[in-house]
């Protein structure tokens, strides 16, 4: 094992290739019916074992540390004067080498594989499968309703950046749900109640809907609470960097005036200056929002916000990719 160890660290080269992997197969899923096809006939066989061709790709991820666990309950369970102890020992040193070199791309897999599975309870209907989401936490609550103050089951699903307020529906195998709302967390605002005949209640009011919520106990209810308000803070600690970041880049690349979009060259900001687009506020992320640049404003927008061509004069008159706003104010076309 020892000779053999260095080799796992080839892993670290599958690791750093996965997101654009997952990227690849998605695009290809979307974009061509008969790779789509093949793909969900060879996941109905047998030996896939019901699971889909990205969980597969998850499974060289998670080896190494799979590995370095084995050895380390090995070396507990060696007895010390053993001869195979200081090979046993190098080796593991070796191995936790390898896996150091990918635990971030590994931890965000873990969650990636998390939402996968989310995925598939909700049907395959919602578009939750972003690294840039992250589950807080989820679970059974009580939903009152308004006309007779009557409690129905429902299910939460509480990422970093929405909250799923979910339907059971009936399944033979595991537990599924149907989206009845996606609540997000931007302009969200969190209420305990006090309900004499139902105990245990708060609110969650979003822009999308208000739901008066019961949970099983008060120390479930502190925990929902808890965990909503703390996500709601974070969620605009992030977004007031990120408005303050751009306020900045604003002052410093002023130069390029409305009246010079495409006839003079833009200092394109760096893709490490921003964590999300810099038109529709969506967080960039390997799989399905890279960054891009504009090569009007010099700006870094996601594929969605840069769709768009427009002549540049300082490149000649070559038909460049810019956003949607430096393309109606160079076209002087509007939607």
């Amino acid at each position: 094992l020892q000779k053999l160890a260095p080799f796992l660290k080839m892993y670290g080269e599958y690791v750093k290739g996965f997101d654009n992997a997952m990227e690849l197969v998605k695009n290809m899923t979307e974009r061509i019916p008969q790779f789509k096809s093949v793909v969900e006939k060879i996941q109905k066989q047998k030996i896939c074992g019901s699971l889909t061709l990205q969980h597969h790709m998850l499974e060289p991820v998670q080896r190494i540390p799979r590995y370095e666990m084995l050895l380390k309950d090995y070396l507990r369970k060696l007895p010390a004067d053993s001869l195979d102890w200081n090979d046993a020992k190098k080796s593991l040193e070796i191995i936790s080498t390898a896996a150091s070199h990918s635990n971030s791309a590994i931890r965000k897999m873990e969650n990636l594989k998390k939402l996968l599975e989310i995925y598939e309870m909700l049907g395959e209907e919602e578009d939750i499968v972003n690294p840039s989401n992250e589950l807080i936490k989820e679970g059974q609550i009580l939903k009152l309703a308004a006309r007779n103050t009557s409690a129905q089951e429902r299910y939460l699903f509480l990422f970093n950046n929405m909250l799923l307020y979910c339907v059971p529906r009936f399944s033979l195998v595991g537990s599924k749900f149907t989206v009845r709302t996606r609540v997000g967390i931007d302009g969200m605002k969190i209420l305990e109640t006090h309900n004499e005949e139902y105990p245990h209640t708060f609110q969650v009011s979003g822009k999308e809907r208000t739901l008066e919520l019961q949970a099983s106990s008060e120390q479930d209810k502190e925990e929902w609470i808890k965990a909503l308000q703390e996500t709601i803070d974070a969620f605009h600690k992030r977004h007031e960097t990120f408005r303050n970041a751009i306020a900045k880049d604003n002052d410093i690349h002023s130069e390029v005036s409305t009246a010079e979009l495409g006839k003079r060259a833009p200092r394109w900001i760096r893709d490490n200056e921003v964590t999300m687009c810099m038109k529709c506020k969506e967080s960039f992320n390997a799989l399905t929002r890279r960054r891009h640049h504009c090569r009007a404003c010099g700006h870094v927008v996601c594929w969605k916000c840069s769709d768009y061509k427009a002549q540049l004069e300082y490149d000649g008159g070559k038909l460049s990719k810019v956003c949607k706003d430096c393309y109606q104010i160079i076209s002087g076309f509007t939607d």
